[in-house]
């Protein structure tokens, strides 16, 4: 079977093409594996290219780069190898901005891979886990190629394929691949009980996957009508939605449907997405689109962040000198809830790492999100309100929720971090 998919893939794929996958849970492991494993004999003598996302596998490693050359937006699980090697070309872009990118030739697309689910009862195979950039990257690409599996759920949403739209369908061999889990600890549980006391009934989550969002859903289970719109759905919307607690009643739009961009989770979520008419995929030109999160009602904007400086400056990009996130889709959502009737804009983030401080005089990194865009600030110590605040209270109240054995030196290096935005420190 490998040797033959070789082969095929060999009669599809030209030397210098850039090939797209599903992130993530959506990675179709029987194609990029063979792809990876045949890369010489597929680039000729020349080199591929792959864009690169969150990678909850080892498929991707830095010895490949002989053959192929990695570009994309984050590197996040084990494509953190490829950044600390040198040989991933970073996309610094809003996450909205990829669509468009793509469609206008920026970002090539020459080949797009595809994990899809077994076809319905009309034939259609559904994109199963995601939709994100990929149906942007399906406008584009000259090549096709899914791998059907089975456990992958067939789900509702604005793309779906049948065999006569594939260059090429294959069998998988892989299981799809399961999101790590990790219980919240203490620091997580805090941080969630400080954002829960702040989501009222009818509110809209937007929120990522992790300890800390699940620790936030789990938080939630006395609310009413809370909706979903989101770019990644972690297994905590499961439990939220069997408790009767997600409805979606009260959102502003897709009512009764909660809105994701990629399923990132395990079997339990794998199976309640299944065929489910209350969860709809779509893309990245929609969960991200400026004008549907300001439709929103009271959109409840979740986002991590490595460090925060005193005045809200937001580091969501390199950490220790090594590029491990992305630019993302903060500021899109950020801004989305800033707009949307009774929003939150919200970052959280543990105060310390490692015993170090993540309340920050001065940026390690670049600016992500700028301190404009900045809107509650959660540690497990508290929330900073920065909302139209002056630089001088913004710090005042960064302190406030900075791990306490930081506090002294952080109010001591306060005043030269105010002089630099030509404020004062009162």
């Amino acid at each position: 079977m490998a040797q033959d998919l070789a082969a095929r893939l060999q009669g599809l794929l030209r030397p210098g093409d850039a090939l797209w996958w599903g992130q993530a849970t959506a990675e179709p492991l029987t194609l990029t594996r063979a792809v990876v494993q045949h890369r010489h004999a597929l680039a000729r003598g020349g080199r591929l290219r792959v864009f690169v996302g969150i990678g909850n596998s080892d498929t991707l490693r830095p010895e490949q780069a002989d053959a192929i050359g990695f570009f994309g937006y984050i590197a996040a699980g084990p494509h953190r190898d490829l950044a600390k090697a040198g040989v991933l070309d970073a996309v610094p872009s809003h996450y909205s901005h990829l669509p468009d990118l793509i469609r206008s030739g920026v970002l090539p697309v020459d080949a797009v891979l595809l994990q899809v689910s077994p076809p319905d009862a009309q034939g259609r195979h559904s994109l199963g886990l995601v939709h994100e950039y990929l149906t942007a990257a399906l406008e584009k690409a000259r090549v096709v190629i899914g791998e059907v599996n089975p456990a992958v759920p067939w789900t509702h949403g604005s793309v779906h394929l049948k065999a006569a739209d594939f260059d090429l369908l294959v069998d998988a061999e892989h299981p799809p691949i399961d999101a790590e889990r990790a219980d919240p600890g203490p620091v997580e549980q805090a941080i969630a009980r400080h954002i829960a006391a702040h989501v009222q009934d009818g509110a809209t989550l937007q929120l990522g996957i992790g300890k800390l969002p699940e620790a936030v859903l789990s938080s939630l289970h006395d609310r009413r009508d809370l909706g979903l719109h989101t770019g990644a759905a972690g297994d905590g919307v499961v439990a939220l939605a069997e408790a009767g607690v997600l409805t979606n009643a009260r959102k502003g739009r897709d009512e009764g449907v909660s809105i994701a961009g990629i399923l990132m989770g395990g079997e339990r979520l794998r199976r309640w997405a299944h065929a489910n008419p209350a969860l709809a995929l779509r893309g990245t030109d929609y969960t991200h689109a400026a004008e549907v999160l300001a439709s929103l009602n009271r959109l409840v904007a979740i986002n991590a962040a490595i460090e925060v400086d005193l005045t809200g400056q937001i580091n969501a990009e390199v950490a220790a000198g090594v590029y491990v996130g992305g630019v993302g889709g903060a500021v899109d959502f950020l801004r989305g809830a800033a707009r949307s009737r009774g929003g939150l804009p919200i970052v959280a983030l543990p105060s310390t790492a490692r015993g170090a401080t993540r309340i920050v005089a001065q940026l390690s990194g670049p600016v992500s999100t700028p301190r404009s865009d900045a809107g509650l600030i959660v540690t497990e110590h508290g929330v900073a309100d920065l909302r139209g605040q002056p630089l001088s209270r913004r710090v005042q109240r960064m302190i406030g929720i900075a791990a306490p054995e930081h506090r002294a030196e952080l109010e001591r290096q306060a005043h030269e971090a105010l002089r630099r935005c030509g404020a004062a420190f009162t």
